[in-house]
């Protein structure tokens, strides 16, 4: 192995976990977000919201929103595509 391999190696195998500043609080996470999506997208699905919603939009002008780079002098990277 080369020692540019080996660097490469030992950064995968190291913990970045001590080196973020996030906050620490007492405030809980009250939204249940992770049962309650749940919920919601399975009350959408048999009430066929969205299908309700194409239904009215039928017949209207085609939208498309042309929606850019986040910062305009920054370069493309897979984050911006996985954030969409």
């Amino acid at each position: 192995m080369t020692s540019q391999t080996d660097n490469a190696a030992a950064d995968s195998q190291r913990d970045y976990s001590k080196t973020l500043f996030l906050p620490q609080t007492e405030f809980p996470m009250r939204a249940g977000l992770p049962t309650r999506e749940p919920e919601w997208l399975a009350r959408w699905d048999k009430l066929d919201v969205f299908g309700k919603l194409r239904e009215q939009s039928k017949g209207r002008e085609k939208f498309i929103l042309h929606d850019g780079p986040p910062y305009a002098n920054g370069n493309l990277h897979i984050g911006h595509a996985l954030n969409k």
